[in-house]
């Protein structure tokens, strides 16, 4: 499978802290929305995406722990950027459905892992693919699961 844009970008701007703050900062300005929870993109290729969001007032709950609906926007943005790597050209997704599992409080910062493994054959039909994200905490224990449904389409041809 030949590489995508943004997986080419990404090597591109992978190699520094200040690269990758960067690049987020990019995936943010295509998508303005996911820059209320200011991510930072750690690693990425076909079938696995990291991302970081730092625990800050922006995204608190008043009891001071990083909001429920902070973390589905973390996971949300690791699921689709997975898919936007991991897909072939010939294909395009959108987010159907998406399930949450809160497992405790998120105390401190905490990291978005969005895996597919193995990749599915992407043919002419379309079809819903589960993905799976963990959110876990500074000190790796998982707070939150979440199951996002994406629907893949082959492109309209012409």
């Amino acid at each position: 499978m030949q590489k995508n844009k943004v997986l080419r970008l990404w090597e591109r701007f992978s190699t520094t802290p200040l690269r990758r703050w960067l690049f987020s900062r990019i995936v943010c300005f295509r998508a303005p929305y996911f820059g209320s929870i200011m991510p930072l993109f750690v690693s990425m290729q076909p079938g696995e995406v990291v991302i970081q969001m730092r625990k800050r007032r922006r995204v608190k709950n008043h009891i001071g722990t990083v909001h429920a609906i902070a973390m589905c926007n973390l996971a949300e943005l690791a699921a689709g950027t997975m898919m936007e790597v991991s897909i072939p050209g010939s294909h395009r997704w959108i987010p159907k459905n998406m399930s949450v599992e809160y497992l405790s409080k998120a105390e401190t910062d905490v990291r978005a892992i969005a895996t597919l493994s193995p990749l599915p054959e992407f043919g002419s039909d379309s079809s819903e693919i589960q993905v799976p994200v963990a959110i876990l905490n500074h000190h790796g224990e998982t707070v939150m699961k979440a199951s996002i449904g994406m629907w893949v389409s082959p492109r309209k041809q012409g």
